[in-house]
């Protein structure tokens, strides 16, 4: 323990502050996601198919546009200047969420509007902020101390999940509330307006103390201007700046273009998911066109890309946090935590909570292991983290398997798949920007960190979609029997319902057939989540089978 504090204590103090500034913003986005479906749903009436879809979308947008931060940071505006655009347009998409949730019940409409237009500016302000202050991180530290990023990483990682923690505590506290066994609409405001406070305080932590800290040892800014850049800032015989050709930009285009039609309509994908699942594979193929790459160079970069495309299952099954979990938390969940009933958006908090217990742990036994010399590669750890997710799904399967229609999930197992899933996270997130800290060219930095979190948004857009095919859940069989519909037998096809009981299940958002998946129909909870477990369990062996070819192209970092 006592080396572990130690060499945490050698960190630059720039760590610290891009630390405080990043807890403050996740603060800001992980609240406003514990909300953000309930109150599409309940405030604005939106289905909760749809409600899916608009979330998987959001979040994989908020990572596609990193590269295009990345792309202006590298050769415009510099980290620092992109941090502070990028939480600034967070801070006011926050209060837009706000204005919305103020104003839905006299002007349904126009909130709905208002909501689109704050999810577009939280997207770009995530795309300024989230790849540059992750490279500033990789920037803290000269090459003879990259051996430190996984446990800078993990340690920045505390960071996001502290105020994650807050996020997810605070914002349901005043934003999710019931009274009289009945959800207050109303309260979903104040729960946007505490986000937006968080991310200003977030902005003013870095405006205030970047100049002091986020620096080099002998006083220099860190993520300055690009023009400001010295060849001191480069190792030797690296290339300072990128060299695209007009042939290899206009084909980028044309891939773009011609990638987004076969998403779009080949693989009935929505045009949000297909400039997504396409713009990931346009901006992996330019860089690798650029002429000044070394073999070495592109070959750690083809690391970078092969363990980006895995990492897309872990998040398409770890963002069910915001949806499927969320609606069954809130719809089939008995949240009795002793003796108190636990807000559905809450439930959450633990992946947070055990981020925080458990990251400097994590980080002991990397340190630990790399000083026996047996710490394993990072792609070895992030195929370990697709393992335990599939884990966690697992046990959740065989928990809901018995339920029925009606029966109530108790909460502590969803408690327990949030521990594993975190244990998930420590091994693949904070080792995943460590390995881009430490294969990405310079010149490609911020740009490399995009392409990173575009496998994000890709595993959030396939989030989205698989959120999409959870299958009825208890209120709506409740709601259906009321009415005296026997909703079963309808989804089962053994009645054809009438021409009314069709008018209410369409008045109620609850679905008259079972949602499908690559051609499996999905009857009940437990082959929905049997779904995550085939594809990060096939996610995880593959992987676990390329480590060794990672190894030799990561040559020796």
């Amino acid at each position: 323990m006592a080396e572990t504090i130690n060499q945490q204590k050698s960190h630059p103090k720039g760590l610290w502050v891009l630390f405080g500034t990043e807890m403050w913003e996740r603060f800001n986005f992980y609240g406003m996601r514990t909300l953000l479906t309930l109150f599409i749903v309940n405030a604005l009436m939106i289905s909760k198919e749809e409600s899916s879809i608009i979330y998987g979308g959001f979040l994989g947008l908020c990572y596609l546009t990193p590269m295009l931060g990345g792309f202006i940071s590298d050769r415009f505006l510099g980290n620092r200047n992109c941090i502070l655009l990028g939480g600034t347009l967070m801070g006011i998409g926050q209060l837009l969420l706000f204005f919305s949730a103020s104003i839905f019940s006299t002007n349904l409409e126009l909130a709905k509007t208002i909501l689109y237009v704050a999810l577009g500016v939280i997207i770009f302000g995530n795309g300024f902020f989230k790849p540059n202050i992750s490279s500033m991180v990789g920037s803290l530290y000269p090459k003879a101390e990259k051996n430190k990023l996984d446990t800078a990483f993990t340690i920045f990682y505390m960071g996001i999940n502290i105020g994650a923690f807050l996020g997810q505590f605070i914002c349901p506290v005043v934003g999710d509330v019931v009274v009289n066994g009945q959800r207050d609409v109303f309260a979903f405001k104040w729960g946007f307006l505490a986000a937006a406070i968080a991310m200003l305080i977030g902005t003013l932590t870095f405006l205030f103390l970047k100049n002091k800290y986020v620096v080099t040892p002998d006083g220099k800014a860190i993520g300055d201007l690009p023009s400001k850049n010295s060849s001191d800032d480069f190792e030797e015989g690296e290339s300072q700046s990128a060299q695209f050709t007009n042939k290899s930009l206009g084909l980028a285009v044309l891939s773009f273009i011609v990638l987004g039609f076969i998403f779009k309509n080949v693989f009935d994908q929505n045009i949000i998911y297909s400039i997504i699942y396409s713009s990931g594979i346009t901006l992996a193929g330019l860089i690798l066109s650029d002429k000044s790459l070394t073999k070495i160079e592109r070959d750690r970069i083809l690391v970078i890309y092969i363990v980006s495309f895995f990492v897309i299952f872990f998040w398409a099954a770890f963002e069910q946090a915001g949806s499927s979990l969320t609606f069954i938390a809130d719809y089939q969940t008995d949240r009795n935590f002793f003796g108190w009933e636990m807000p559905p958006s809450m439930v959450q908090i633990f992946n947070g909570i055990f981020v925080v217990i458990f990251a400097v742990p994590f980080s002991m036994l990397w340190d630990k292991l790399r000083a026996k010399g047996k710490e394993p590669i990072s792609p070895a750890k992030q195929a370990m983290g697709l393992l335990l997710i599939a884990i966690s799904y697992f046990i959740i399967a065989h928990n809901v398997k018995d339920l029925g229609n009606s029966g109530l999930l108790a909460v502590h197992w969803l408690i327990l798949l949030y521990l594993i899933q975190t244990f998930g996270e420590l091994c693949l997130s904070p080792i995943g920007l460590s390995l881009v800290g430490k294969l990405a060219p310079r010149r490609f930095a911020s740009l490399l960190f995009g392409v990173f979190f575009l496998s994000n948004a890709s595993g959030y857009a396939l989030a989205g979609t698989l959120g999409s095919i959870l299958p009825a859940t208890g209120e709506q069989f409740k709601a259906a029997e009321g009415a005296g519909i026997d909703l079963k037998a309808i989804l089962d096809k053994t009645i054809t319902p009438t021409v009314e009981q069709i008018k209410f299940l369409a008045d109620n958002k609850i679905s008259d057939h079972y949602p499908k998946f690559a051609g499996f129909t999905i009857h009940n909870l437990f082959e929905f989540f049997m779904v995550f477990v085939v594809l990060c369990g096939v996610a995880s062996a593959l992987l676990f089978m390329l480590v060794p070819k990672l190894k030799k192209m990561m040559h020796n970092v």
